[in-house]
């Protein structure tokens, strides 16, 4: 009885016989845990930061090793010793997420909630630590709106909350929000509207109905706008970008495309995932402000060309453009080499390639058989020898050539502007008109469209460039704004017994080029389709037009929607 009693003295006096800590480890798994907090983002649940509980887990530590050295360092054995290491494995595996979750107090009631500024929130800008520069783990300050890392007692956030004095803080990855320095999570659904605007999100149901939507949105500053024409910041020089995404932000399956990030969750590129980023802030009905910065997509495009389109570099849109689409197409392409991007733009060409054969020539020149077929005799007139080449090409866009402009002056000593019919420049792919090219080797090209796309971008070749300067060509083109018939003007493939021809387009976007060719600036018209009205964009500035005004400028580059 004695020795009974004894080991009952030493299990209560040390505290952690296996015993207690059985009856400890059965009564917090039958304890109700508090109802999680519904986040739409799938990877809040994987966020666990071990700076978070630091000091926690010293405890956890220090506890151990007193708990090794009354027990000589053996663990206690007592009988249950088995059933003890079974239980710590379980918490191991798969109890422990559990156990730290409910080491962070959830409440609704925080006495500070009156402290944060939406008016200073701006969710646009890299997710980096403003002291540290880490992207790990960070946290916004919802008074000041400072990007700070971690939120343990040795973290930037936390050394700002004693500083400053700004308390409530947001996961930039998971969007939980805390109080600091107390370290209790917030559960409250005031917080929504903020967590909307650092992830909007989009129900296949609201992404159907975007072209019917006529409502206006109301941001912070009590300043009104449209969703889907928002101005884009200028970051310095980056016009050619903001131009080239409004334009495409009018295509409306590669728009609801990139508005579901499950479309594209397969998908490593960071280039992809921020242009949905964009596509949903520039869409999104609740935005805290009537503009966006595309300031992470310009970081992503500068990582994945190394450098060929920066910030602070005006460049070509039409070079962008190409290259935004082919590269989005390789990031997303399935096994098929299909993607989204192909579905919308790929159109495929006929071409027919003339070369005069020289080298052909000179080795008949020099040989000694005189009947060998260099010279084609035609009714008593004799042509070079002439290598044809046949070929079928896929394209995303079309390139049309400007007739020169007049070199002299009117009567009036004044510059000539001169205009050409769309129909005339068109004629180029109806698979007669003769274009010579230079490079690789002088050649005649004839080209013939076999398939149009569902979307026509048209590129109007306003410079060209020599080896001293780049010159501009001011010829306005005459283009109608709706109902562009393509068949009477090119021969198109006849389609097959069940399908019809479609090849009536309608301009929905036209990017415009104003000044000299090395100082000048672009804006683009766009339509709205829930109204059908146009307006101008210039970086941060919209405005409506009439459509009248938009055949009446110098276009660069159009993009058309075949009608369905």
């Amino acid at each position: 009885m004695s020795s009974k009693r004894k080991t009952g003295d030493l299990v209560s006096e040390e505290g952690f016989g296996a015993e207690a800590k059985r009856q400890r480890v059965v009564e917090e798994e039958s304890s109700p845990s508090p109802p999680p907090l519904p986040i739409a983002n799938p990877l809040s649940g994987l966020a666990n930061y071990d700076d978070d509980d630091d000091d926690e887990e010293e405890e956890e530590e220090e506890e151990r090793q007193g708990a090794e050295k009354n027990s000589g360092g053996k663990g206690v054995e007592n009988g249950n010793g088995i059933e003890e290491q079974e239980e710590e494995d379980q918490i191991e595996q798969g109890y422990g997420q559990g156990r730290r979750n409910r080491e962070v107090e959830r409440r609704r009631d925080c006495p500070y909630l009156d402290t944060v500024n939406r008016q200073v929130l701006d969710f646009d800008f890299e997710k980096f630590c403003s002291v540290s520069l880490s992207n790990l783990n960070v946290y916004a300050c919802l008074v000041c709106g400072k990007y700070y890392q971690g939120r343990g007692k040795k973290s930037h956030a936390y050394t700002h909350s004693l500083e400053a004095g700004h308390h409530v803080y947001i996961n930039l990855r998971t969007e939980q929000v805390y109080c600091l320095p107390d370290g209790y999570e917030i559960d409250d659904p005031s917080l929504d509207d903020i967590r909307h605007v650092l992830n909007p999100r989009f129900a296949r149901e609201q992404v159907e109905q975007l072209d019917k939507n006529k409502q206006w949105s109301r941001a912070l500053d009590g300043s009104d706008y449209l969703p889907g024409m928002v101005g884009l910041n200028n970051i310095k020089e980056t016009d050619f970008v903001n131009v080239t995404i409004q334009s495409l932000m009018r295509v409306t399956p590669l728009r609801n495309f990139f508005l579901i990030p499950e479309n594209y969750k397969h998908s490593k590129s960071p280039l992809v995932h921020r242009f949905g980023e964009l596509t949903r802030k520039i869409w999104h009905t609740r935005n805290f402000k009537g503009q966006v910065s595309p300031h992470e997509f310009l970081q992503a495009i500068m990582k994945a060309s190394k450098k060929r389109f920066r910030i602070g570099a005006q460049s070509d849109p039409v070079e962008f453009m190409s290259w935004l689409l082919n590269t989005l197409h390789a990031d997303l392409k399935t096994k098929k080499n299909r993607s989204i991007i192909y579905d919308c733009f790929q159109g495929e060409l006929e071409v027919v390639k003339e070369i005069h054969n020289k080298a052909f020539l000179e080795k008949k020149e020099n040989s000694d058989n005189q009947h060998a077929a260099s010279k084609l005799t035609d009714g008593g007139i004799e042509h070079d020898a002439v290598v044809t080449e046949t070929s079928k090409m896929p394209f995303l866009m079309l390139g049309l050539d400007l007739p020169p402009p007049p070199l002299f002056q009117d009567v009036m000593e004044k510059n000539i502007i001169p205009q050409v019919p769309l129909f005339n420049i068109l004629k180029k792919f109806d698979g007669e008109t003769i274009t010579e090219v230079v490079r690789p080797r002088i050649a005649r090209m004839r080209y013939r469209v076999t398939r149009l796309p569902q979307y026509l971008i048209l590129h109007m070749r306003r410079f060209t460039k020599n080896n001293f300067f780049v010159e501009k060509n001011p010829t306005l083109v005459n283009f109608p704004v709706k109902n562009l018939e393509l068949k009477d003007y090119i021969p198109l493939p006849t389609p097959m017994e069940n399908q019809k021809l479609r090849s009536k387009y309608d301009l929905i976007a036209n990017i415009v080029h104003d000044g000299k060719p090395n100082e000048g600036y672009y804006r683009v018209f766009v339509q709205r389709k829930s109204e059908e009205l146009w307006y101008e964009m210039q970086d941060l500035h919209v405005s409506e037009t009439l459509p009248q005004m938009v055949a009446l400028s110098e276009t660069y580059m159009q993009i058309y929607e075949q009608h369905q």
